[in-house]
């Protein structure tokens, strides 16, 4: 009877330890949050695309919350679970002027969220062309199974600013001997870094080095020049041509700039004449003296000027090397009457450099001479005044023997007739 009374008390005892420790789950309110979001590009233009990241999060700090009611010796523990199911996560568009930021798509039954657990969602986001630069907001909406729905606005920013060419330095005439240095300057007038920035210029009648040019990256509220070296085929009028491509995020845009030129037939590189024989003797020589000089604003190099003439020339190319803008040499060349025939002959010049990677040869500057048989003169452009040459060397000659007697001889019969008059005067005295 014991036994019996023992083991209905045990079992008795068990029945109230089950009842009292039996722990219902029940699904709590999670506090759901946008932790963070990205934008990128940061700043959007209209017609653009974006991608907007997302990170979702859980902001429990434990799996489950327990709760204990009732009255003493009667009592029921809750555990609550502090996870929740996304069943949708969608962005709100903002319209103004019946323009919208939207997203192309939106998330549903993403699952469950543990407490502390986070998830990262993107959405393609799509500005409408022609929208007004300012402040929008699209709200993200996420819809909590059993718990509470959460909306949040994200700030986003359109503007129109762009990245445009300004010249620089662009003379308005050009000459069309050699390659003539230009600046364009690119600059990034948004508050957002651009990348895969790229300067192409275009010309019909126009050959530009570089064919373009890559800039890669550029700041917010930043500028780079960059220079073209062109080639002028043509004169006359022309119009340049220059496109900036860029990308705002994966965005490609693009800006123009024209600018107008004339292209002129002017020596910017030139030998210039400075003394020259107007007459030769047959068989003598005289000398020519040539300055050359680069009116252009860049450095040449491998100057040579080169004399074109029937006669004989030494030398026969005479090498300047390097010129600085602005620089004048000095050269001379001899040149003999002995291979060619009496009468008028031509000799010419022209003078060939490098510019960067092109070489270029200037118009041929020429003047005439003639061989006589008597003697030679030579005509200095320094002092406007002709002087006589030898029939050997060329070389200016001195005044010959009569010349220098002359007044001599003058002073002499002045001397000799005022004697004789003195004499008639004195014999009619004395009569």
């Amino acid at each position: 009877m014991k036994k019996i009374l023992t083991a209905s008390i045990i079992s008795l005892l068990f029945v109230w330890m089950g009842t009292i420790t039996t722990l219902p789950l029940v699904q709590a309110n999670p506090a759901m949050m946008i932790q963070q979001y990205q934008i990128s590009p940061e700043i959007l233009m209209p017609g653009d695309t974006a991608i907007l990241t997302l990170v979702v999060r859980n902001g429990e700090a434990v799996a489950t919350q327990t709760t204990t009611s009732g009255t003493v010796g009667d009592t029921t523990t809750t555990v609550h679970t502090l996870g929740a199911t996304l069943e949708d996560i969608s962005i709100l568009p903002a319209i103004s002027g019946g323009k919208q930021i939207r997203a192309s798509t939106h998330y549903e039954d993403l699952g469950y969220l543990a407490a502390g657990a986070s998830i990262e969602v993107n959405f393609k986001l799509i500005v409408d062309a022609n929208m007004s630069e300012g402040m929008y907001f699209p709200t993200v909406k996420i819809d909590v199974g059993g718990g509470t729905d959460v909306q949040y606005p994200l700030l986003m920013k359109v503007s129109n600013s762009t990245v445009d060419l300004l010249q620089k330095s662009v003379p308005s005439k050009i000459s069309n001997g050699g390659a003539t240095d230009i600046i364009i300057t690119a600059v990034n007038k948004r508050e957002n870094a651009v990348n895969e920035v790229i300067v192409t210029p275009h010309g019909d009648t126009v050959d530009f080095v570089p064919s373009s040019y890559f800039l890669g990256s550029l700041a917010a509220k930043t500028s780079q020049d960059v220079v073209f070296s062109i080639k002028p085929l043509e004169l006359g009028a022309q119009n340049l041509a220059f496109d900036v491509t860029y990308k705002n995020g994966d965005n490609l845009h693009t800006s123009s700039l024209h600018v107008p030129i004339t292209v002129i037939q002017a020596l910017d590189v030139a030998p210039i004449i400075t003394n020259f024989p107007i007459s030769i003797t047959k068989g003598g020589s005289s000398r020519i003296s040539i300055e050359v000089y680069n009116a252009k604003t860049d450095k040449i190099t491998g100057v040579l000027i080169t004399p074109i003439c029937d006669a004989t020339v030494i030398p026969s190319q005479y090498f300047i090397g390097s010129m600085d803008p602005d620089d004048v040499f000095s050269a001379s060349f001899d040149i003999y009457a002995d291979t060619v025939d009496y009468g008028s002959q031509i000799i010419g010049f022209t003078v060939s450099f490098k510019q960067g990677n092109e070489y270029f040869e200037t118009p041929l500057v020429s003047k005439s001479f003639t061989v006589v048989s008597g003697p030679g003169q030579s005509y200095q452009s320094s002092s406007s005044s002709a002087t006589s040459t030898s029939g050997s060397n060329g070389i200016p000659q001195t005044p010959g023997l009569m010349t220098c007697l002359t007044p001599i001889i003058l002073i002499v019969v002045v001397i000799v007739v005022g004697v004789l008059f003195y004499i008639r005067w004195k014999k009619r005295r004395k009569k």
